[in-house]
């Protein structure tokens, strides 16, 4: 029987702070950063003040950090970053130009063609552009045959978490379990060494989402397929040479054909003025208006107004002179680097010479921009109508910083992907014939990118996700904590005490199902690495290999589909979709069922345990 530990004050305390990290990790209003650096410094500092001396030798503060330097976190970074690249060159575009001619032919078969390739392209790429990709496309689709877009949108979201369990590459997930492993003495599994019980599940999941899933998903009036243009709040500054300025609200309404409803009118930092019909307009005022697009851009026209701050006057550099200007609509998405930020924060105008004009908020209606559209904070799911040169908005594409959804552009692409595609392929075949660590094949990919100029060291630093990198140094740094204090043999006494009398076949059943509960309410890598050595100690508990008890730990973190902050994937589908809280349930629990059912018996079949 394992020892409990419990009698050491240190694994108490890392104990304690594993509850508080998980419980951190779970709160949407706290960012996932933060969460994960307090975490990090609490172990730093806790066992600096307090040092521990246990068999493996005495824990030094500065081996919490080590994780910026792991394996598996490098080779997570390189691959976001060649994942960019990919999505920089256009390299996805003929892709997106298949699955769309294809929709016209047979709509059942083209769904199923889109779960397929979602789920492939997932098994080597990052899913996020992938889910990017796909949206817009299935969203015009589904207007085009009259289908319901919110049968479509999970599905497809759902199909790429479970192409991502298919390879060691396939999720960060995966590169944290498998190099978490090989740390505590396992062989260190290649890139397709799982694949096979991977592919049989994954065929039952997307037979569930090609077949069931549409047809349990209620209906939802989504705001990117609604064919009626949308509602925007926005401001009509009145200037010195402005057809309203001097006249009357009610004059000035008239000119639009009383259509123009004025919820408020602005006239300084902190000086606002009822808008009765008799209340005079002067130069510098700002009316706060709420309507589509079309019709805000002819108030501008009919009050000689314009719908951008009075400090971004047109000129010559401003890009509303160019002749070939057009409105597109993008949305905030989960990691969005304008997410919980404005745009004067950073500096939109400037950097992608577009201007926003107005921005949409799903199911609220923003009350008043009392420091303008500039300094508002901008919240997962919201959308901006931004005006631009062609060129300009393809760029914004390309970014990736927002999702587009206008499709008046075409998708970005450059004579610069096929090079892109090719050092991609070279990345997965070298780590897949192990000539080279992923790590290495990953670096080696982002240098040839930047070489060939299918990257910028601008886009690198996009591509690096500072969440991503700080949850997974602080769960490494948690996760060793818990091994050097015997922490993760105490959590595995637990486990075997719950389940004691139970064949193996369900104690491993049971461990694919915490982990897939856990997921679904911490953060996946975080469940990934403090389930690994815990699922190490159950199986030399028990006396078996470790194994398939480390690949329970890796598909059941994998199941993020029960609600929409499991992944940020799934509130990006989750915004797109104007789905529920329940709808994810309604749809991910009973995929998390086919899975556990599914690799419950797989797992102790090919492992033979």
């Amino acid at each position: 029987m394992l020892d409990n530990g419990v009698t050491n004050p240190h694994t108490l305390a890392v104990l304690s702070l594993t509850v508080v990290a998980l419980i951190l990790f779970s709160r949407e209003k706290i960012p996932l950063e933060t969460s994960s650096l307090l975490v990090l410094t609490l172990l730093a500092v806790g066992f600096e003040l307090f040092p521990y001396q246990g068999v493996a030798g005495k824990i030094s503060a500065i081996d919490f950090f080590r994780g910026f330097g792991h394996e598996a976190l490098i080779a997570v970074c390189a691959l976001m970053v060649a994942g960019h690249g990919l999505v920089r060159s256009g390299a996805l575009e003929p892709v997106g130009r298949v699955l769309a001619r294809l929709w016209s032919a047979s709509p059942s078969l083209s769904f199923l063609a889109t779960l397929l390739i979602a789920g492939i392209l997932s098994a080597f790429i990052n899913n996020t552009p992938i889910v990017i990709l796909l949206l817009p496309i299935l969203v015009s689709v589904s207007l085009q045959t009259n289908s319901n877009a919110s049968s479509l949108l999970m599905p497809m979201g759902f199909a790429t978490l479970i192409g991502g369990m298919s390879t060691t590459i396939g999720t960060s997930t995966n590169l944290l379990v498998v190099g978490v492993a090989a740390d505590l003495g396992l062989r260190k599994m290649e890139m397709f060494d799982f694949i096979v019980p991977a592919l049989i599940a994954n065929a039952l999941g997307l037979l569930y989402l090609w077949l069931i899933a549409p047809r349990i998903l209620p209906k939802r009036e989504l705001v990117l397929a609604d064919s009626s243009p949308r509602v925007f709040t926005a401001h009509l500054v009145i200037k010195e040479d402005s057809t309203a300025a001097g006249m009357e609200l009610s004059e000035a309404i008239a000119l639009t054909h009383n259509v123009m409803n004025v919820d408020r009118v602005r006239r300084s930092e902190t000086t606002y003025i009822m808008p009765l019909p008799d209340a005079v307009i002067y130069p510098g005022d700002r009316l706060l208006v709420h309507d589509t697009p079309a019709h805000l851009k002819e108030f501008e026209q009919q009050l000689g107004a314009t719908l951008y701050s009075a400090g971004d006057e047109v000129d010559e550099d401003h890009p509303l002179q160019a002749h070939d200007q057009q409105l597109a609509e993008a949305i905030i998405f989960r990691g969005s680097p304008l997410q919980n930020r404005t745009l004067n924060e950073v500096r939109f105008a400037d950097s992608y010479q577009l201007v926003v004009l107005a921005v949409h908020r799903a199911n609220e209606r923003i009350k008043a921009l009392p420091q303008g559209l500039g300094n508002l904070n901008l919240r997962i799911g919201d959308v901006l109508l931004v005006q631009g040169k062609r060129s300009h908005i393809n760029e914004l594409k390309q970014q990736s910083i927002v999702m587009v959804l206008d499709s008046t552009t075409d998708l970005p692409h450059t004579r610069k992907a096929p090079y892109s595609l090719l050092i991609m392929l070279g990345v997965i075949l070298f780590a897949a014939f192990g000539i080279l660590p992923i790590a290495v094949s990953a670096i080696g990919g982002v240098l040839l990118m930047l070489l060939c100029g299918c990257l910028s060291w601008r886009d690198v630093g996009r591509a690096l996700n500072a969440q991503v990198i700080l949850i997974i140094v602080a769960s490494l740094a948690l996760g060793n904590a818990l091994l050097m204090t015997g922490g993760s043999d105490f959590l595995a006494h637990l486990f075997l005490t719950a389940t004691q009398g139970a064949s193996s076949t369900v104690v491993l059943s049971s461990l694919i199902l915490v982990m897939a509960l856990l997921t679904n309410v911490v953060s996946n890598n975080a469940a990934a690495v403090i389930g690994t050595p815990i699922a190490i100690s159950i199986a030399h508990s028990l006396q078996l290999p470790a194994e398939p008890f480390v690949l329970a730990v890796l598909f059941g973190a994998n199941m993020s589909y029960a609600t929409p902050m499991a992944y940020q994937t799934n509130l990006l589908v989750m915004s797109a979709g104007n789905y529920k809280f329940s709808d994810f349930a309604r749809v991910g629990l009973p995929l998390i069922v086919v899975m556990w059912f599914a690799y419950s018996w797989l797992l102790p079949t090919l492992y033979q345990i």
